[in-house]
């Protein structure tokens, strides 16, 4: 593991924020994701997950595959233009 010893005190650039604003659907899918899973190992010690629960879930991941494929698409889209 290696450290950056000589942190960046500017902070991201605006380089850096667009990438992050573009990717921000996908990361947003991802975190409904892990909610949906933190849900399911809280309900196991409830009764169980419900069929709610793991319908979340599977919304969630159809979420994440969703922006995954639209980011991908944007991607290529924008290397074409280039």
């Amino acid at each position: 593991m290696s450290y950056d010893l000589h942190p960046d005190l500017e902070g991201p650039s605006l380089a850096d924020l667009a990438v992050i604003e573009s990717e921000w659907p996908l990361i947003a899918a991802e975190l409904d994701v892990l909610d949906a899973e933190i849900t399911l190992i809280y309900a196991e010690d409830h009764g169980g997950p419900t069929v709610l629960d793991w319908r979340r879930l599977r919304r969630a991941e159809a979420r994440v595959t969703r922006a995954a494929a639209d980011l991908a698409g944007r991607i290529a889209d924008s290397g074409r233009a280039a």
